[in-house]
């Protein structure tokens, strides 16, 4: 599993210019899914990022996490985040994982952030055309990939 975790202020997602999703303070997530992972690696992350201390402290360090300073994340899945760019300039995506593999783990590492963490965790819809608007604060921006954890 890869993840993008951004810090933000606010972030919504939009799918047929609905707003279906939306947070103020929090973590956007990029999530990508590929064919070998299962719910350890899910686990692992959803641990990692409900853990994760980028938000400022009374004295502008970077020391309290998601649940101290009230924050909630929006969760979109990515598969293009396995995307394999070596040959031409057409990525290809033969690492992501199919759809049939991808959803039941996004769903639960989702499930996991909010029934063994607390948190408030927002989404879009998996496969879905989605228009994501949010802004980085910081900008904060941290990969998370399983493979190196």
């Amino acid at each position: 599993m890869r993840i993008v975790l951004q810090r933000a202020s606010r972030a919504e997602v939009r799918i047929d210019g609905e707003v279906v999703g939306q947070i103020g303070k929090g973590f956007v997530l990029l999530v990508g899914i590929t064919h070998e992972d299962t719910t350890a690696e899910a686990d692992r992350l959803a641990k990692k990022v409900a853990q994760m201390r980028v938000f400022e402290d009374a004295e502008g360090k970077m020391n309290l996490g998601l649940r101290e300073v009230e924050g909630e994340i929006l969760s979109i899945s990515q598969f293009t985040l396995y995307a394999d760019c070596r040959k031409g300039n057409r990525p290809a995506f033969i690492k992501a994982a199919r759809p049939e593999v991808a959803e039941p783990l996004y769903d639960y590492f989702n499930r996991i952030l909010r029934e063994q963490y607390g948190l408030q965790v927002h989404t879009g819809r998996f496969g879905a055309d989605m228009k994501v608007d949010f802004i980085n604060d910081g900008p904060v921006t941290i990969l998370l990939d399983s493979a190196e954890m």
